[in-house]
């Protein structure tokens, strides 16, 4: 059994689907509609055929976690859960932002490069969206733009389908490559048998932190084989090289991007940094109009690793692999059109800055 098609009534009749927003490995988001109140909502439909109990049990923890944080203005809310017999599925209404997610925002309609007021108001939003599941014992362990869902001048996090309450996590390979943290991977330098839950989320915060303020990604994996990442092991002080940050950010990049978890800075100590940064960017990084040039790619990807993955991050898919989209965008372009926040620059800047830094960027 497959999610169901369109239109489609649950609830007994109280909600209707309208429109299919988004597939995954495991389910499929949907704009949905309140038939007494025209209240529109996201309905994240998790199918249950065909699943093994482990399998199952993680669709279950995905609907616990969430309604034990969702009580938080910087968290989509989880109203209700229905169990449909009929078509063997679970439903999660969730609030559903028509503007899309925060992906959608950086990559096609311009971004936030030289808004510093923006930035951080974003900024501490997710932080405090993080702040709150730590505090309930929970680790978000996808924290990436495409989780973050826009409502005006509000986000929102979302899709807890990775989720852990362990503080001390051995499931490596756990989120997005591109915001996966080295010892998540299973270490950089040396492997390791556990990692930090909380400090992963600082380091994904890190890099949502460099995809706010420049557009980019500071590299495409955080492990041996990224040559931008070896080469910043090396000499931290080399993104400060390729990307126009002042002194003050490339502290607070330097602060996050710490091998090392128990020295990396805390998810407090972070907010309250950004916050307190005068400029984010050199002077000549801040235009008005018109916004840097995006470079389109392909898009990001939710894996779970085997346990016995390699420490330099390859990716393999396994029966608990998942690839669910943000569980409250509820507008059909967001989803449907993903770009990679791939390259540091552009391609026509990329021979110069390789020269002046020593990293070779592709």
């Amino acid at each position: 059994m497959t999610c169901p098609q369109t239109p489609h009534y649950i609830d007994g009749g109280a909600i209707l689907l309208q429109e299919l927003l988004g597939v995954g490995a495991y389910g499929s988001v949907y704009k949905g509609i309140h038939v007494a109140t025209n209240q529109i909502v996201a309905v994240k439909c998790l199918v249950k055929t065909g699943l093994d109990a482990r399998q199952r049990t993680f669709q279950h923890h995905e609907i616990d976690i969430h309604g034990l944080v969702s009580d938080h203005p910087n968290i989509v809310t989880l109203h209700k859960v229905i169990e449909d017999e009929r078509d063997d599925c679970l439903y999660m209404v969730l609030d559903c932002g028509l503007e899309g997610d925060l992906f959608y925002t950086i990559t096609e309609r311009g971004g936030f490069v030289g808004n510093d007021v923006a930035i951080k108001s974003i900024f501490h939003q997710i932080a405090q969206a993080v702040l709150h599941c730590h505090s309930l014992g929970v680790y978000h362990r996808d924290l990436k733009p495409e989780n973050i869902i826009l409502f005006g001048e509000t986000v929102k996090l979302a899709d807890f389908g990775l989720a852990t309450t362990d503080p001390v996590s051995r499931d490596f390979g756990c989120g997005s490559t591109f915001y996966l943290s080295p010892e998540c991977q299973g270490g950089y330098i040396e492997m390791v048998k556990s990692y930090d839950s909380a400090a992963n989320d600082v380091w994904s915060l890190g890099v949502i932190l460099i995809n706010l303020v420049f557009g980019r990604n500071p590299w495409k994996q955080a492990c041996p084989r990224d040559e931008t990442f070896s080469t910043y092991v090396i000499n931290n002080d080399s993104l400060q090289r390729i990307l126009p940050m002042t002194d003050e950010m490339s502290d607070i990049v330097k602060s996050v991007f710490c091998l090392n978890p128990k020295k990396r800075i805390t998810l407090s100590e972070l907010a309250r940094r950004v916050q307190a940064c005068s400029a984010f960017t050199t002077v000549d990084f801040r235009p008005s109009s018109p916004r840097p040039r995006r470079v389109p790619v392909a898009s990001h990807t939710s894996y779970r690793l085997s346990s016995s993955s390699s420490a330099d991050g390859h990716v393999a898919a396994t029966t608990t692999t998942t690839t669910t989209p943000a569980s409250a965008v509820a507008n059909a372009t967001a989803v449907k059109r993903r770009l990679e926040l791939s390259s540091l620059v552009d391609k026509d800047q990329q021979q110069q800055q390789s020269q002046d830094s020593g990293v070779a960027l592709e």
